[in-house]
């Protein structure tokens, strides 16, 4: 209902009055205003949105003021000045007890808005509020097929957001929406969106209501094209059983098993290449299907469409005379498929006469004209009995080549015996390996929901690089006034473990400095730690070691950082690791111990300041090996001198320098247990001796506050000047000099040459030198 009454003054603001009562709920000044106002005050539009008193209540879910209103003579049917009606705004917001008491007082729920829609276009939403308000509007003689002013179709619209509104879809199905609605600009019907969502069970319930397959668009694609494109093989299947056109071109030249072979569903591509889909057809572009999976990538289904070309090639009948891979053959096969429990439930028995069989075909609108259906009873009376396994027929064994059914079709072999005459052996199946990650429940979070901690903010110099540098830095951050006039830059979190590879102390400092454990791990467990061993960086394993790292703190396969360092090759921070309390013998998931390690990477300056450090030659692997059976596996003679010399020099023992063939009988080693970091809680009390006793003193009690006081020690001002922003000392000339020389001191005078030869390349060259010399010789006589 609209009103077009043209008001005066005094009914503006008792209007505006009226609504600002119903904005606070003051149903007492309500009442007042509606006895001594002017005549239907309640249901006076609002001169500038058209608003009434119901639209305010429904907007703001109040029931208890729209019962209120409605008792006071406010009409449900009312409409703003965009055509919309309380029923429509209860809707929009799920309000189901509101939509139900204004359908008790006679609601009209065929009103449409300005822009045509009705109230249904208000209630698409997959929650379950808005289903129900659904319902309540199709129970009240909604218009199932409205269609706004632009020429979609509420039911089309639904469909459109199938993926999560498939229930409300199906309701509408079965209030008789139109099955083949369709937008009048795009021509995209409802079917289409189904199957483009792969709603199977929308695409059949829309089919069963009389919803048109062969429906075409603006682009000629066709609802197979829409689920070719997403790969929807049950949805496929379920249209093929319809009769659905499967070479149907669109206006790019491409057929479903184009946009199937894109999608690299190899089932997609195999069914639709058997059911008429041309394998060798090019598009717009020149590309044949094959073309297009290969791409993209998709093996299996280029072999499928491979496999579909080579056989549309021979073009060859099958043995035996006609091949039962007709079109309408497989038609009926796939819809046979589909209605398996109506024609079970038709049949009845297992075994029929011929007339029972064709009068349920009929019956069921099987799509087979009366000769195909000769055919197929043909197939299946060869002893010329008058009767028809059902059974026979519901799986087409008898009329449809094996290599077209279905895999819950194809008749089970069995079982042979294994190493039987002519059978291969299957090969044993190897598991994948699992990566073993950090699940999200045990990741470290931020108080206020940022990204993981292992993700650190990254350091930003705020310096103008055309006043300060390295070589001249401010000579006090008062100097420096950058930052008062250049762009701050943005918040950028990068992995604390890259930060520990580039050797970005500045970004660390920041991080270390905002809270962030120096023991962080990564999503694989890695710590900062652990990278800098990896990575050799020898001045970021100090830098750790000054903030507290813990030096024994495993990753997920427990090897520590020494594991690592080891595994690299690195000396000098082994040394730095074993000062701060590394364990030598630490073992790993498998029970290798870092000499091992250093072992298996052929590292005899690592072995040898291992073994002088203390570690345990006779420790074994699960494999139950020891140092020196890893060593002569891998066959470096220094390393098995050294760990041969540590042996001997051990006191004597029965079997320490047994075969290494012959398994040792040493006892197993202990079994490591799961290093785990944990942080120090923080206390709020300290701990003080007095005479022989321990006692705890509490830093918040009153007492020892009240003594802070007098001795005005309590909350000091501090007038230190704070810097804006993190400052970092740049290196210095000499420093950097000296950093290149204390890494070149533990490898060779050679490293920083132009010429450096490792010791195999060195003997290459040698004998380089040697064969061009004797070349020269021999032209030379």
């Amino acid at each position: 209902m609209s009103d077009t009454t043209i008001l005066d003054r005094l009914q503006t603001l008792q209007i505006y009055r009226l609504l600002q009562h119903v904005r606070h709920r003051n149903k007492d000044e309500i009442e007042k205003m509606l006895k001594l106002g002017v005549a239907n005050l309640i249901n006076l539009r609002d001169p500038e949105n058209g608003l009434v008193a119901l639209h305010l209540a429904a907007s703001a879910d109040n029931l208890d003021l729209v019962g209120f209103l409605l008792s006071r003579g406010a009409h449900p049917d009312v409409q703003d000045k965009g055509g919309h009606t309380p029923v429509m705004l209860a809707a929009e917001l799920g309000s189901v007890d509101i939509v139900t008491r204004l359908s008790h007082s006679q609601a009209d729920m065929r009103i449409v808005d300005s822009a045509g829609k009705g109230v249904l276009f208000y209630c698409i939403s997959p929650k379950k509020s808005h289903a129900r308000c659904l319902q309540v509007a199709l129970e009240n003689q909604a218009d199932v097929n409205n269609v706004s002013s632009e020429g979609v179709h509420v039911f089309q619209l639904m469909c459109e957001k199938a993926l999560v509104c498939t229930p409300i879809c199906l309701m509408m199905v079965d209030a008789g929406a139109d099955p083949n609605a369709k937008d009048t600009e795009t021509g995209v019907t409802a079917l289409m969106e189904a199957a483009k969502a792969g709603s199977l069970q929308l695409v059949r319930a829309i089919l069963k209501r009389g919803g048109t397959p062969e429906a075409l668009d603006k682009r000629r694609c066709t609802a197979m094209h829409y689920a070719a494109m997403g790969g929807f093989f049950e949805v496929i299947q379920v249209l093929s059983a319809y009769s659905a056109p499967m070479n149907v071109i669109d206006l790019d030249v491409c057929s479903p098993l184009h946009y199937a072979a894109a999608s690299g569903n190899a089932d997609c591509c195999r069914f639709l290449a058997q059911r008429g889909c041309n394998p060798k057809l090019k598009n717009l572009k020149g590309l044949t299907p094959s073309q297009i999976a290969k791409e993209r990538c998709h093996k299996a289904a280029v072999q499928e469409l491979k496999t579909a070309e080579r056989k549309q090639g021979n073009g060859k009948a099958s043995k035996g005379g006609q091949a039962p891979t007709e079109l309408w053959a497989l038609t009926l096969y796939d819809w046979s498929h589909e209605h398996e429990a109506e024609l079970r439930q038709a049949f009845g028995d297992e075994t029929v006469n011929l007339h029972t069989f064709m009068s349920v075909l009929t019956k069921l609108k099987a799509p087979v004209s009366p000769d195909s259906l000769h055919a197929v009873i043909s197939a299946h009376d060869k002893k010329k009995e008058g009767l028809i396994n059902t059974a026979d027929f519901i799986k087409g064994v008898n009329y449809v080549k094996k290599e077209v059914l279905l895999p819950s079709r194809v008749p089970k072999k069995g079982k042979e015996e294994k190493g039987g005459k002519g059978g291969k052996k299957k090969g044993k199946c190897n598991p994948p390996f699992p990566i073993f990650i950090l699940p999200l429940e045990k990741m470290p979070r931020r108080p206020n929901g940022g990204p993981p901690l292992f993700m650190i903010e990254k350091y930003h110099s705020r310096w103008d690089s055309r006043r300060f540098d390295s070589k001249h830095p401010p000579e006090h951050p008062i100097m420096n006034d950058s930052m008062w006039y250049m762009d701050k830059p943005d918040t950028e979190y990068v992995d604390i473990n890259v930060c520990v590879e580039n050797g970005d102390l500045e970004t660390m400092d920041l991080a270390f400095s905002q809270g962030v454990p120096v023991d962080v791990q990564d999503t694989f467990f890695r710590t900062p730690m652990i990278t800098a061993c990896d990575s050799g960086s020898l001045e970021m394993v100090q830098y750790l070691l000054s903030k507290g790292a813990d030096v024994n703190r495993g990753d997920q396969f427990f090897w520590t950082p020494i594991h690592h360092a080891a595994h690299a090759g690195h000396v000098e921070i082994i040394e730095l690791l074993v000062k701060a309390g590394a364990d030598v013998n630490a073992q790993s998931l498998d029970g290798g111990t870092p000499l091992i390690r250093a072992i298996e990477s052929g590292q005899s300056l690592c072995v040898h300041f291992l073994v002088k450090a203390g570690a345990n030659v006779y420790l074994e692997n699960k494999k139950g090996q020891n140092s020196l059976r890893v060593a002569q596996d891998f066959g470096n003679s220094t390393i098995i001198d050294i760990v041969k010399a540590r042996m001997r020099s051990l006191p004597k023992s029965s079997g320490s320098m047994e075969d290494p063939g012959v398994k040792s009988q040493r006892p197993k080693p202990v079994k490591k247990k799961a290093i785990a970091a944990e942080h120090a809680a923080h206390t709020d009390t300290v701990t003080t001796m007095s005479g022989s006793k321990i006692v705890q003193l509490d830093l918040k009690s009153v007492s020892l506050q009240n003594a802070r006081i007098r001795s005005m020690e309590a909350n000091p001002v501090d007038i230190t000047f704070q810097a804006k922003t993190v400052w970092g000392e740049p290196p210095t000339t000499s420093q950097l000099l000296s950093n290149i020389q204390r890494r070149r001191t533990p490898v060779t005078v050679d490293v920083d040459l132009e010429d450096l030869l490792m010791p195999y390349g060195q003997s290459i060259h040698r004998k380089i030198v040697e064969l061009s010399k004797m070349k020269d010789l021999v032209l030379l006589r």
